[in-house]
């Protein structure tokens, strides 16, 4: 069995003295794609900000690659192996799509401020984001500004100027939200092909259909605890979860 990429152990967060987590615990082995679901409200975005750092627990560890993340801010942990592709697209307006990911894809430059001042040729950069593009499916939007694309080729852009960082551990945060039936299919096989190729992935996600379909494990929330950690089937088969999550007449939501 692979070591873990992700561990989060006895996660607890207090808003105004209302518990969003208590006690969170589950981990995440190299190389795996995990599904992280549960209803409204149950606290899947607390747990992704607090594994990007944007909150801070009250109480409990999150280790990427067995390194305790403790106060570290947010760039830092991007720097340390951690990925991010949020539900609201924020690229550069003003660049095309593959300056965009060439940005992102420069990061190591900016490491050393002097190499970054003086280095002209950004021909690396853009073929490594070309590489990207194609990768998640939008190379024919290479030159196009973020502007005039469809919410599909911005999510598949989020995705591309995440992975150009490199990371450990990719944060997906509801990439298939606002996309019909067929976009939603093809995009979580877009997620399939990048975890085939060696990258672990945290899928926070509301489209059941599809979460059930490409993860091999599940975590499910509910009131900000873990009501459930297992393979997919036995997950979705047990009564509590069918009962918090999808409703109690047991049919699925959207």
């Amino acid at each position: 069995m692979s070591a873990p990429v992700l561990e989060v152990t006895d996660l607890s967060v207090t808003f105004g003295g209302v518990k969003a987590l208590a006690g969170v615990t589950f981990s995440l082995r190299d190389g795996e794609l995990q599904g992280l679901i549960g209803p409204n409200g149950a606290g899947k975005t607390t747990v992704m900000r607090s594994i990007t750092g944007v909150v801070q627990p009250n109480r409990g560890i999150i280790r990427l690659d067995g390194r305790d993340l403790g106060a570290m801010p947010t760039h830092m942990r991007i720097r340390a192996g951690l990925g991010l592709s949020q539900q609201l697209t924020r690229p550069f307006r003003s660049m095309t799509a593959l300056d965009n990911v060439a940005f992102a894809a420069g990061l190591e430059r900016t490491r050393r401020p002097l190499r970054a001042m003086f280095a002209r040729d950004r021909s690396a950069e853009r073929e490594e984001a070309l590489r990207l593009l194609r990768l998640v499916g939008i190379e024919d939007a290479a030159e196009r500004m973020p502007g005039v694309m469809p919410l599909g080729y911005l999510k598949r852009l989020e995705m591309a100027r995440a992975m150009a960082l490199k990371p450990r551990l990719l944060l997906l945060d509801e990439p298939l939200a606002g996309l019909n039936h067929g976009e939603a299919a093809q995009l979580a096989d877009t997620i399939v092909t990048l975890n085939g190729r060696g990258l672990s992935i945290l899928l926070i996600e509301h489209n059941l259909g599809e979460v059930a379909r490409v993860c091999s494990r599940l975590v499910v929330l509910d009131n900000g605890r873990v009501l459930a950690d297992g393979p997919t089937d036995a997950v979705l088969g047990d009564n509590a979860v069918r009962d918090a999550y999808l409703g109690r007449g047991g049919h699925a939501a959207a």
